[in-house]
């Protein structure tokens, strides 16, 4: 790998813990904190075609890296330690409303733990494995994420050994880590990229990888760069590509549009993909900070759908579901229908990681479970403790307010229709709601009209904001789909489709499966108290 973490007994600072070794190779030492340092080496990123990375953006991918790996590290030591959850929750107003805080690097973040929740330790060789893989792109890659079943499974660890030829249908030479990380389902992996400038990144990525593209690349980087962007929610997807022996699917995408669906929720495409755990293999400050708005508003969109009281599966699986109540695929036989208790309930502590210094930053929610007292039960995936929200309409109201803005802006149409306001009265209540912010900006107080939001019927409110999110998502998410044959090609389309189709199948012979095993355990149980 191209980046190491350095203790600084080994650069001449202060002692710290050990969190990697020095490359022999030649280093350029780049300080980050008084507790460590990134030794970092360039201009060797195999391309896969025999020409290298340019050494400029080599040395800023490795940078970016070595952020990540930080963040993993500072992630596994501290994310659940009452230090950590303090310093998460002491800068939360001055971070989440401040209008004028410019991120340009990592030192312009709040303070050195924001965001490490984001980033979710594991096996240690199937990462360095999943890192790799943007290293076999010259274009330049300011961002990058792993996800999906083939990075965290949604099913029990079965023990299964797959055969070498069930490996090689999926990987055609696929490390050991990755075989053992699939748990006897080889899978193809899928990431993220997101660049600075989409119609010259394919234009490299195209002089590179042609074979990647569809037929839509013989007509230039320029059509390839308007259908991205242009058609769905601004990704462009290359599925089913070999890359270091492992079958991967990787979708493009402009940091810009990223960051403004993170902030704004304009799509909730690839803000609903980040609501969920994935591997943040090469990060970037701005991005970081965009998508701890972004969970903060799914937690905050969750509260607003649950009762007083719940459970944190019942949490999780709120998050989770918001990016497929409009997908269209869910409304097809095209996805497991059980998808989204499989994703909460076989990842459990990784939800825990992300959400749970932000449990911490707000006011109106807390566990109500004697069980969150024990020591180190955030890892105890079998314990589902229960938690309590303060229904007050004034701290319910504040959470509408806090939305994001493009996504709140939909919710108050929805409720002007709904409450039959006039135009000019909805204008009028939106103006006055402006100037009560205005007078604490950085707290951004609920107004008259968030406030009549929230105190809506419980069940009236949960269907609005469902609503609200189908029709946030529907349309882009069918457009990406309905781009597929020209993006992918209609052979990869098809292909994807039939997978798809089994496991909507496997999923629904789960879910009949599972009420008959009930009723068997029941019956069981039943004969046993009466002999």
């Amino acid at each position: 790998m191209p980046c190491r973490l350095v203790p600084p007994s080994l650069t001449g600072r202060r002692l710290a813990p050990r969190f990697g070794s020095v490359s022999p190779l030649l280093a350029v030492l780049v300080p980050t904190s008084p507790a460590y340092s990134i030794v970092c080496r360039y201009g060797t990123a195999n391309s896969g075609n025999g020409t290298a990375a340019e050494p400029k953006n080599a040395r800023k991918s490795a940078l970016r890296d070595a952020a990540a790996d930080i963040a993993v590290n500072r992630a596994r030591q501290d994310t659940t330690s009452e230090k950590a959850i303090a310093s998460e929750a002491s800068g939360v107003e001055d971070w989440e409303y401040n209008p004028s805080l410019k991120i340009e690097s990592f030192k312009d973040l709040p303070h050195a733990n924001f965001g490490v929740n984001q980033h979710i330790p594991f096996d240690a060789e199937f990462k360095e494995v999943l890192k790799a893989i943007p290293w076999q792109f010259r274009a330049p890659i300011r961002y990058a994420f792993a996800y999906g079943s083939g990075v965290f499974p949604q099913s029990k660890p079965t023990g299964r050994v797959p055969t070498p030829e069930e490996v090689r249908a999926i990987h055609p030479k696929a490390p050991p880590a990755v075989v053992r990380a699939q748990d006897g389902t080889p899978k193809m992996i899928d990431f993220i990229f997101g660049v600075s400038h989409t119609q010259h990144w394919h234009s490299l990525n195209m002089k590179q990888h042609r074979d990647h593209y569809s037929a839509l690349a013989s007509l230039g980087s320029g059509a390839v760069s308007f259908v991205q962007d242009k058609l769905g929610a601004g990704v462009y997807f290359n599925p089913y590509v070999v890359v270091n022996g492992i079958l991967v699917k990787y979708g493009v995408v402009q940091l810009d549009t990223l960051e403004r669906d993170l902030t704004q929720w304009d799509t909730l495409y690839l803000a609903g993909r980040l609501h969920k755990p994935v591997k943040i293999l090469r990060d970037d400050p701005r991005i970081r900070f965009a998508n701890q708005i972004n969970l903060l508003s799914a937690l905050r969109t969750a509260l607003l759908l649950l009762p007083p009281s719940f459970t944190e599966e019942e949490l999780y699986a709120t998050i989770a579901g918001i990016s497929y109540l409009g997908d269209p695929r869910m409304a097809l036989p095209t996805e497991n229908p059980r998808k989204v208790k499989n994703i909460v309930g076989n990842n459990m502590a990784n939800f825990r990681r992300l959400y749970l210094p932000l449990i911490e930053t707000l006011p109106n929610v807390d566990f109500n479970d004697p069980a969150a007292s024990a020591k180190d039960w955030v890892w105890d995936t079998e314990k589902n403790l229960k938690l309590i929200q303060d229904m007050d309409p004034v701290k319910r109201g504040n959470m509408v307010r806090r939305l994001p803005k493009a996504f709140r802006s939909r919710l108050y149409t929805q409720y002007q229709k709904k409450l039959a306001i006039p135009q000019h009265q909805f204008a009028q209540l939106m103006e006055e709601g402006e100037k009560e912010v205005s007078v604490g900006f950085r707290r951004l107080e609920g107004g008259g009209f968030d406030r009549r939001i929230a105190q809506d019927d419980p069940a009236e409110l949960r269907n609005n904001i469902r609503t609200v999110i189908k029709r946030t998502i529907s349309w882009p998410a069918t457009t990406q789909s309905l781009k597929g044959p020209l993006t992918a090609g209609f052979q990869k389309t098809w292909r994807y489709l039939r997978e798809k189709m089994d496991k909507y199948r496997q999923g629904s012979a789960a879910a009949k499966q599972a009420p008959e095993e009930g009723k068997s355990s029941s019956s069981s149980s039943s004969g046993e108290g009466k002999q």
